[in-house]
């Protein structure tokens, strides 16, 4: 019996580290999106920063990529098409997660 609760504590730790490194890596693709975003836009320094934050706070309007895509397009409007915004989205968060993999 300890032995079944021992795996379940141990189950749970996982799901709360792999949901925590979920959200790390794509706050930290939103960043990297962002600065992308507002290097397109000619934003400079700390312009294309606090962009990059707008960018991060969009993701908690709903559950999803969705609210950020649509913060992004419709920003750069004619700059960026959806697919590009979207390959973009996809490659900044495989690359998100290759350098958290790393750290750890």
């Amino acid at each position: 019996m300890e032995s079944f609760k021992e795996r379940e504590r141990a189950f749970e730790a996982k799901f709360a580290h792999d949901a925590e490194m979920q959200f790390r890596a794509v706050a930290r693709r939103n960043k990297r999106l962002g600065l992308w975003a507002a290097g397109l836009l000619g934003k400079p320094g700390a312009e294309a920063e606090d962009y990059a934050m707008e960018v991060i706070r969009a993701d908690f309007e709903e559950a999803g990529h969705e609210d950020v895509f649509r913060k992004v397009a419709h920003d750069l409007g004619d700059l960026a098409d959806e697919a590009t915004i979207r390959a973009r989205m996809a490659e900044l968060l495989a690359e998100a997660k290759a350098e958290m993999m790393a750290e750890e």
